[in-house]
């Protein structure tokens, strides 16, 4: 991606921070879902309590009546929670789309077991409370990363690209939406702000840590001092990762 990043510098800001939203939903399209969800329109929406959503059909063009789904992700909260967390969000809704295209989804808004045995499959442990030890569904439900599983894999190669999300909010929220509760990846202390400085070619300037306990993992610069939020690592602190 270094090449779209020097591009990338002399976009319009709406061009830029939508063509990031997008270059992660077609990696993670091929790399997890085998490029089978179908496009969709992407947008930011200020959703209040909520990280994201999605919205099935929500869009039809003008002129040919065709219809596209919604995948909304809220940029209040960009500047406050790691970048995991946002490519998380983004995967979490994409696994809504591909089971309104190929399963049976519940109730609106339920998280019933197909969706969490497919967020399973492509390495996101569904969980109530964004933690080992959650409920797997119900009505609002987060996740956290299944440590080596195929979505840490997918991720791993999307930041050696240098991928990054370029504009935050200089306002966000004091706390995480509830809607949605920050999972233990998500609590590292490592948002934005620490680990979205630009990257000059060199990757050194970008790393990336693991908890010894937990191996929750999250990227920042070599001089960041990161604990782990998860209850069951008691702070522990996170090592630069091989």
């Amino acid at each position: 991606m270094q090449n779209n990043q020097s591009e990338a510098a002399s976009q319009d800001p709406t061009t830029q921070a939508y063509a990031e939203l997008q270059f992660a939903f077609d990696h993670y399209n091929r790399s997890l879902f085998g490029g089978e969800l179908p496009r969709c329109l992407i947008t930011m929406q200020r959703e209040k309590r909520t990280y994201g959503y999605f919205s099935r059909r929500r869009f039809v063009h003008t002129v040919d009546q065709r219809s596209t789904d919604e995948i909304a992700i809220n940029p209040s909260y960009f500047a406050v929670v790691p970048l995991l967390e946002i490519l998380q969000t983004i995967v979490h809704e994409m696994v809504h789309a591909w089971q309104a295209h190929f399963g049976k989804p519940s109730r609106p808004g339920y998280h019933n077991r197909e969706w969490a045995e497919k967020m399973e499959a492509i390495g996101l442990m569904s969980s109530s409370t964004g933690a080992p030890g959650g409920a797997r569904t119900g009505q609002k439900m987060a996740d956290y990363p299944i440590p080596g599983g195929p979505f840490m894999l997918a991720t791993d190669e999307l930041l050696t690209r240098d991928f990054q999300i370029s504009w935050c909010d200089r306002f966000p929220p004091a706390e995480a939406a509830p809607a949605r509760p920050t999972s233990s990846a998500a609590a590292l202390g490592a948002t934005l702000t620490g680990v979205l400085e630009p990257v000059a070619g060199d990757r050194s300037n970008r790393v990336k840590f693991r908890c010894p306990i937990c191996a929750s993992q999250a990227w920042g610069k070599p001089s960041l001092s990161l604990l782990c939020g998860n209850e069951a690592c008691d702070l522990a602190a996170l090592l630069p990762a091989s």
